[in-house]
């Protein structure tokens, strides 16, 4: 038997492999795309096979295509959305920028599968009915990212502000000094240093369902160039009903669908979103890094569970390998964004044509932060122990504590104990009671660290 075969296209003959179920439109995209070796990812072709399936579904509602033909174009959708035949997608991302090569990729393997069925289904004329690649790509970027978000980033945050949430209330006495400029400040507790830290993430998943909302309009029956042409009047309508069946999210059409194809707009809004639960991540990783760092000769305030040996040539050394591997995800993510934001500037006229980057990016970034959110809290932030001495013994030698001494003795002599405190290496306690006039046991209750973790006047 023969390695290939022969197919057609409007170009001519292509030999495609002969076990392959795409035709000469994917194969021309193998051949003049080996770029990176990167397919778009299999989210992305779920969801263009997700919106194949509530085309042909609208199509035969509206009376364009028989239900042999739907009936034979879904049960192939419905393989691919179960993830089978996820080795039939291998057209670059790096490709045609309208991401026609990826269309057409799913068309013939529908098509394909649907003739292996025994019915003749047409790549063209009837999986790609009433749609066109510059309506289909921009709607798969809506449902993809969005159904990503929402089916794995949102729970991996959600997870970890849980986490974060048992070890506030564990950690709500413990006292620390607090940093400003890296330099010691006024005490807090290190549950309020946690806290802030699950409130910045719940700020960031609302940003992020705001953005989602924006995402659920989508341009599908705008066809080529958003007027609709090719498509009947009622198919928007009749598209969205079953899309929304069968991905069960309340999607909706947008009514000047020349937006969601001449530009990528809420897209770059979803992505500058995901960059700022990258900026949230990565402050969390590095007070991680700063707190646990030592053992001897830093802060020394936590020690994170022991993971794996951290040098080939130093013995017993022991690194914060999750908060550096998070922080090079939230470095990635950045720059997957700002890729996403360039590309967002190539709207020219009715198409933005750099769609595969925009959708193959978002989904990269979605599955980095949702990784990189589910080892922080189950490697990290779950098992790190506390060092309770040096956070006490540090916090009751600080000589910013005369700060809470302000109101009564003013800030010059305030400073002027401080000084001393740090030159001599003396509690500060000692000294004010020296220079300040007050008792030590109203010092003792002006100065007393955990109460000035409350704040308001001493």
């Amino acid at each position: 038997m023969s390695e290939f075969r022969t197919e057609k296209d409007s170009l001519g003959d292509v030999k495609v492999p002969a076990n392959a179920l795409w035709g000469a439109q994917t194969q021309r995209a193998i051949n003049n795309f080996p770029v990176s070796g990167q397919p778009m990812p299999a989210r992305f072709i779920v969801a263009v096979a997700q919106i194949k399936w509530a085309a042909a579904q609208a199509n035969a509602s509206l009376g364009l295509l028989d239900a042999r033909l739907r009936d034979a174009i879904a049960e192939a959708c419905d393989q691919l959305i179960q993830g089978e035949h996820a080795d039939q997608f291998p057209v670059d991302r790096y490709q045609t920028g309208s991401g026609t090569s990826t269309n057409m990729n799913v068309n013939e393997v529908i098509a394909a599968i649907a003739r292996r069925q025994g019915v003749d289904v047409h790549p063209n004329d009837h999986v790609n009915m009433s749609q066109s690649s510059n309506d289909v790509i921009p709607t798969a970027i809506h449902v993809s990212s969005l159904l990503a978000v929402k089916e794995q980033l949102l729970p991996a945050l959600s997870h970890l502000r849980g986490v974060i949430y048992e070890r506030e209330a564990e950690l709500n006495a413990q006292v620390k000094t607090g940093r400003t400029h890296l330099m010691d400040a006024m005490p807090v507790t290190l549950g309020q240093e946690l806290r802030t830290w699950r409130e910045q993430l719940a700020l960031a998943e609302k940003r992020l369902e705001q953005a989602m909302d924006e995402l659920a309009d989508v341009p599908q029956g705008g066809t080529a160039v958003g007027t609709g042409v090719n498509a009947a009047s009622e198919f928007s309508g009749q598209f969205i009903k079953f899309l929304r069946s069968n991905t069960g999210y309340p999607f909706r059409s947008m009514e000047h669908k020349f937006v969601g194809q001449s530009a990528v707009d809420a897209p770059v809004a979803l992505s500058g979103q995901l960059r700022g639960v990258a900026v949230v991540l990565t402050k969390i990783a590095n007070d991680l890094r700063w707190m646990n760092s030592g053992p001897i000769h830093g802060l020394a305030e936590i020690s994170l569970p022991a993971l794996q040996p951290g040098s080939s040539i130093m013995p017993g050394k022991v690194n914060p390998v999750i908060p550096e591997s998070v922080a090079m995800v939230g470095a990635q993510v950045m720059g997957l964004d700002n890729a996403v934001a360039i590309a967002g500037q190539s709207g020219n006229f009715q198409l933005n044509v750099m769609l595969p980057l925009v959708g193959g990016n978002l989904l990269d970034m979605i599955g980095l932060l949702t990784g990189a959110s589910a080892i922080l809290a189950d490697k990290a932030m779950k098992g790190f122990t506390v060092n309770a001495d040096n956070l006490n013994a540090g916090v009751g030698r600080n000589p910013v504590l005369v700060t809470a001494l302000n109101p009564e003795i003013g800030y010059t002599l305030a400073a002027d104990i401080a000084k001393e405190a740090y030159r001599t290496g003396r509690p500060v306690i000692d000294v004010a009671e020296e220079r300040s006039g007050l008792s030590r046991q109203h010092l003792e209750k002006l100065m007393d660290p955990l109460k000035l973790t409350r704040g308001g006047l001493t």
